[in-house]
């Protein structure tokens, strides 16, 4: 059928190469008391020659604009019809092939053409020259002056809230951990700058052992500058900024250009204690700072993708911000092209924090189409982490992987059941994949390794007398050392009996003499299975202790690590550092995920929460409400000890609800389950529903 619609038109590009050139701009922008710190593990680039392919058929000639990120030739029907950087041209009527060539080696080729029916759109298709044409990607560039390689973060003028000086010097205080860029207003003089930045204040006024600094010469920055205003040209993360001036040197008034990635704070949390609601908007926030171009660890010292990192932001993006396009960049990046010689982030672990992740962004959102354009690359990468199976058949770190696990005292020495516990439940997610992509074979195939490796590592780790799986194995011998770390998975994963569970949550994580988890990293976990076994109150008195212990501090973002024993300034050191600590660490904002997913108890039971089950627990609350978003709308509760109320905007959902009398509900059935006491009611979208019950 001849085209008529008219269409937008879109900068199209190799699939994952706009992310991937995005994270190597990113990798090589930290910073150490301004020396470039760069990632220490393989930059990935784009393709820089790449064909670009489609069919029309249009009922009349048609003039088209084309635009390109590089040198182009253009190709109609097989014929060189053209070559430059930018043209014009009449297309005739009918059906026809374009097909557009296109290099560039600094930047992502990447191709524009404007038309009133005849567009680059999801209809083209693109290839690296190695036999692979496959659906050209896009997002949402969709003009000449809106290209792939201008994508900027936003920026907004923020204010100090305090000055004061220090030494002859001034001291600014923005109130509260930020990220972006100073600004002086009426700068004049001639001379140098320094400024040194702290996220507490004694980072900034330590000039000497402070993370960021910046200098710069006056009279060179403000050559040309009519305005006399002028803004530093790298990001920082800071609250308190101290400037120090060579005489003759002055500004009229300090300010900064606040960066950050629009987002819709579609998640809420609010219950009975004021504490907690605090911690939850600290944590919000917190979230918010690192989530960039991509999810960040950390905006300050880092800045870098890590897997593990990016595996609870994922999740903790599900239930605030529901932002699906820093959560696609960042699995693309992460992930990068083969050929595979290094796990991701070097880390064994990270790579297979990348699958679960995968798998935990199909069930969230539904959306196969990404799965299906990155399962190739998810393939390649199962059958890399697969070559290091040992004659037992466990995962082992190469003597050059970093098997990470937690910062603690671990040795990580032979085959680690953690490792294995997330081997399983990766070959589960490709199995999953396997059949959606028609796959059959290959889906049997991970499953049933999927099956074996669980058995065998619940055989061979798993301690009857200590009531837990042990840490590692080394020559066929399964080491006396216990810790938290893979039962914690283990029970997340579903991969105990209830006898085992039982067991798990008295003799490991209540167990005071199994190492403590020491950073949030981990806390994270471990606080989601206490709360899986029912110890919602306890989680929250941990919450107020942790979270809160860090609020007490004066904390206006959450950190990377806090140790409660320690004291003032020694708060901030870490890595031998003296200011090394992460002041506003992305997984320091666990609790959105705690308080999304165990008390409003709000989980997908399939993709995209075509089903779904709440089972909210208000853990000694006398009150709590909230909003948890998904990609077709928001589910809203609130809940009280007699009543709650469920409201939603999509899918088929459950109810779940202990009371010691059978619920009512005017507008549904209250089933009775095979739990004594536990009740259940269906959830269709569109309708409001009181259910009335006794705690």
């Amino acid at each position: 059928m001849a085209q008529t619609e008219v269409k937008q038109a879109f900068w199209i590009w190799y699939p994952g190469d706009f992310e991937i050139r995005l994270h190597e701009k990113l990798s090589v922008k930290r910073k150490a008391r301004d020396v470039m710190y760069p990632v220490y593990w393989r930059l990935d680039r784009h393709y820089s020659n790449v064909k670009f392919r489609t069919v029309y058929d249009l009922p009349n000639e048609e003039t088209i604009h084309i635009t390109a990120e590089g040198t182009f030739s253009f190709y109609l029907d097989g014929r060189d019809n053209y070559r430059s950087g930018e043209a014009e041209i009449t297309l005739p009527s009918g059906k026809h092939e374009i097909t557009v060539c296109v290099f560039n080696d600094s930047e992502i080729p990447a191709l524009l053409i404007e038309g009133n029916h005849m567009v680059t759109d999801g209809d083209w298709e693109v290839t690296s020259y190695q036999n692979d044409w496959v659906k050209a990607a896009s997002w949402t560039f969709s003009s000449p002056d809106d290209s792939p390689s201008r994508f900027r973060l936003s920026v907004t003028p923020a204010e100090p809230i305090a000055e004061e000086r220090v030494q002859n010097d001034s001291l600014y205080d923005f109130g509260r951990e930020t990220y972006g860029y100073l600004r002086f207003h009426g700068l004049r003089g001639s001379g140098a700058i320094r400024i040194y930045y702290g996220e507490s204040r004694a980072e900034a006024l330590s000039s000497e052992e402070c993370y960021s600094l910046d200098r710069f010469n006056v009279s060179e920055a403000m050559s040309g500058n009519g305005e006399r205003e002028y803004t530093l040209k790298e990001a920082k993360a800071f609250r308190y900024a101290w400037i120090q001036a060579d005489p003759g040197v002055s500004w009229e008034k300090m300010s900064m250009l606040y960066e950050y990635v629009p987002l819709a704070y579609r998640g809420s949390f609010e219950s009975s204690d004021d504490k907690l609601n605090e911690i939850y908007e600290m944590s919000l926030y917190t979230l918010h700072l690192n989530t960039r171009e991509f999810f960040l660890d950390g905006i300050k010292r880092d800045q870098w993708v890590w897997s593990g990192d990016a595996y609870q932001s994922f999740l903790m993006n599900y239930y605030s911000f529901f932002d699906l396009d820093v959560t696609k960049r960042t699995l693309i990046a992460l992930r990068g092209k083969d050929p595979l010689v290094k796990h991701i982030n070097t880390i064994l672990d990270y790579s297979l924090y990348w699958f679960v992740s995968l798998y935990d962004y199909y069930l969230y959102t539904g959306d196969w189409a990404f799965i299906r354009q990155y399962y190739d690359r998810a393939v390649t990468m199962m059958d890399f982490c697969l070559q290091q199976r040992n004659e037992e058949g466990f995962l082992e770190g190469r003597p050059k992987d970093w098997v990470f696990v937690d910062w603690a005292d671990l040795n990580n020495e032979g085959a680690v059941s953690t490792i294995q516990i997330l081997l399983v439940r990766s070959l589960e997610a490709m199995s999953e994949f396997a059949v959606r992509m028609g796959n059959e074979a290959d889906s049997e195939h991970y499953a049933t390794l999927a099956t074996r490796m669980r058995e065998q590592t619940i055989r061979c780790f798993w301690d009857e007398e200590r009531g837990g799986l042990l840490h590692r194995r080394v020559d066929g011998v399964t080491l006396r050392e216990l810790t938290k770390h893979a039962n914690m998975f283990a029970m997340t994963y579903g991969y105990l009996t209830a006898a085992q569970r039982e067991q798990v949550v008295h003799h490991v994580m209540l167990n005071t003499e199994v190492p403590n988890i020491r950073t949030p990293y981990m806390r994270f976990h471990e606080l989601a299975v206490l709360c899986e076994s029912g110890q919602h109150e306890l989680v929250l008195n941990e919450i107020r202790n942790y979270w809160g212990g860090m609020i007490a501090l004066g904390a206006t973002t959450f950190w990377e690590e806090y140790d409660p024993t320690l004291e003032d300034d020694a708060h901030y050191s870490m890595y031998g550092v003296t200011f090394g600590k992460s002041l506003c660490h992305a997984w320091g904002a666990g609790p959105i995920y705690l308080f999304g997913k165990y008390f409003l108890g709000v989980i997908p039971t399939s993709p995209g929460y075509e089903t779904y089950r709440i089972q909210p627990n208000l853990g000694k609350l006398e009150r709590m409400k909230g909003t948890v978003p998904t990609g077709a709308g928001d589910i809203r509760m609130e809940m009280d000890n007699k009543v709650i109320r469920v409201e939603s905007d999509c899918g088929s959902g459950v109810l779940i609800l202990d009371s010691q009398d059978r619920p009512t509900c005017d507008n549904a059935e209250v089933r009775a389950t095979s739990v004594n006491h536990r009740y259940e009611v269906t959830i269709e979208p569109g309708q409001a529903y009181w259910v009335k019950y006794r705690a």
